[in-house]
Parts: structure tokens; sequence; C-alpha cells
């Protein structure tokens, strides 16, 4: 089949179905980052993951590309103004993952609050330290979200129900969103000084990049805890680490970073008051359907209809 017919590239590891549903729809499909190479000159659709990195040189050997979709929210490892530029939607699925980011992100809260990661280290080691793995309650807690995305807006219902006062900082959304979400509206520096616990989800861009600085950290209350389940660059990890060690910052949970897998002797691994997770915040057998099922579909619907559905970009070309 010609790529005008429709020849989808699915280059990393996602559900069967996303491969049956576009079969069934009467497109030919590839399935492998192995095959990326060979497959450009003739693809139509491409479906990816974090895996794979999509740049300008790749994009020029794809003559016949005409849509690119993220099996997620996340498109940082998309070129998306090359794209444009070269006649290329880009699309994502922005809600298919964020109940189970969501809840990752409220597991590295608890985790936090309660040393689970210490506890049970001490555990492995034959150890029963108690007393000093006293921890806080969540409950009464402010909790200050950064990035009042289809996430943060999750995060927020969550931290509500769980008793927290919730504060929901976002240059871009206005507060009746923030109220309808059971938080209330804040600009970021206000906020800061009375967080109890920060959750993190802005995108990754120019701004954000870096943006947990010696700065931002330095407007926080003393004791402040911070989980990250968006994007590892928001964090400026040596100025984390130093606020860790001077109590600003009593704990860090983290499920994203600079580099992924961080180095095997990356500070961030073996802080006591550090707890990691290797990016699980969309690893859930639900995630990972939806986001296959959801991809196909959009790239099926547009290839086909010409139905455009969670464009992140606005081709030129």
């Amino acid at each position: 089949m010609s790529a005008q017919n429709g020849l989808v590239l699915i280059s990393d590891p996602l559900p069967p179905a996303t491969e049956e549903i576009l079969r069934n729809a009467g497109l030919e499909v590839i399935v492998g980052g192995d095959k990326l190479e060979e497959s450009l000159p003739s693809i139509s659709g491409w479906i990816l993951r974090s895996g794979t990195q999509i740049t300008s040189d790749l994009l020029d050997q794809a003559a016949n590309l005409r849509c690119i979709c993220r099996a997620g929210a996340g498109v940082d490892n998309i070129d998306c103004d090359a794209a444009a530029e070269r006649g290329v939607l880009v699309m994502n699925t922005p809600a298919a993952n964020s109940n189970a980011a969501a809840e990752h992100a409220i597991a590295l809260m608890f985790a936090v609050a309660r040393n689970v990661g210490q506890g049970h280290l001490g555990m492995t080691q034959g150890g029963w330290d108690r007393k000093a793995l006293v921890g806080v309650e969540l409950e009464g807690k402010t909790l200050v979200v950064v990035g009042m995305g289809k996430i943060g807006q999750r995060v927020c219902r969550k931290a509500n129900a769980l008793g927290m006062k919730v504060i929901g900082c976002d240059p871009f959304v206005d507060a009746a969103v923030c109220e309808a979400n059971g938080a209330s509206h804040s600009a970021l520096d206000s906020a800061l000084p009375e967080a109890d616990f920060i959750s993190l989800h802005p995108p990754l861009n120019d701004q954000t990049r870096g943006m947990v600085n010696d700065e931002f950290l330095g407007g926080c209350k003393k004791g402040v805890r911070i989980v990250n389940v968006s994007r590892g660059p928001v964090i400026d990890s040596a100025a984390l680490i130093r606020a860790v060690d001077s109590g600003q910052v009593a704990a860090a949970g983290l499920d994203v970073f600079v580099e992924e897998p961080p180095a095997e002797d990356d500070p961030l691994r073996s802080h006591p008051a550090i707890l990691c997770t290797p990016h699980l915040g969309a690893s859930t057998v639900e995630a990972q359907d939806n986001v296959g099922l959801q991809s196909a579909q959009q790239v099926a619907a547009f290839l086909l209809e010409g139905q455009v559905q969670h464009p992140v970009n606005e081709p030129r070309a």
C-alpha cells in the first residue's frame, strides 16, 4: 500500500489493540523502532511514546508524512515547529493517561509524607527505626499545584477529597477553572510561602525549564515537600539537592529526570530524603490501553476523514 493510502509507523511499544484499530480501518502498519529509518520515506502517519525523538532531520526523510500522534500528553520529544513547517500535523492524547499520572502524584505525596521509601529500605536491611521516621499527615495541609492542565486538575480534586487546602497556579488558567476543581487560584509567588506540599504539572518549555531553582525553593516555606510527575527538566537538580540538604525542602518524590534513565551515580538516586520512581506516571494497564486506543483512533480519523483531534501545532505547508 502506498503512503497516500495510509501507512502508519508505531515506533514505541503500545498495546496490540493499537495496531488492530489501524488495520481494521484499512491502514497498513509498521511496528518497531528498529524499522524507523527504512520506513520513513513511505509513512503517512506516525505514532510514538516518549522513547522516540522526532527531529527535523528525521522529518526531512519522511516526505509523505501527514500526521504524528504522541500516545500521551508531553510532546517535548517532537520538533513540533519543524513538523509544522513541513505541513505535518502533531496531535497528542492529553486525557488518556491523566488519571494514572494524577494518582501517581498523590502516591508520591503520601510516600514522602510518611517516609515510605526509607521505611521499606530499612526493613530490607533488618532495621526497625520507627522513631526516626515520624511523618506528617496530608489532611489539613496546603498543596500548591503548579500547572492546571488535565493532570493538575485531577490532582486538585483528589487532594481536596483528602481534606487538603488546594491552591492552583497557572498563568493561562482563570480562577473559575481552579474553583471547579476544588482549588483557589493564586499567582505562584504568593502561593509558595503557603505550601506544605507542591505538585508540579507544567508543560516543558523555555519558561518552565529549570523553574524550580534556588529562587523558587527559597520562596517556599521551610520544610516543604515536592513531587514531580511532569518533566524532569522543570527542576534544577543541583538546586533541589542543596535545598534538601539545608532542610528548606523536607523531602521530594521524583518520577521524572533531566536524563532518563539518570546516571547510576546520579545523587538524586541515593539521597535519603528523595524518593525516586522510574517514570511510572502513565504506567498502568488502563493508561497504556487508553493512549494506544486513542492515538490509533485519532490517526485513522485524520488520514481517512481529515478529522483533527487534540492538535498541538498548526501545519503551515
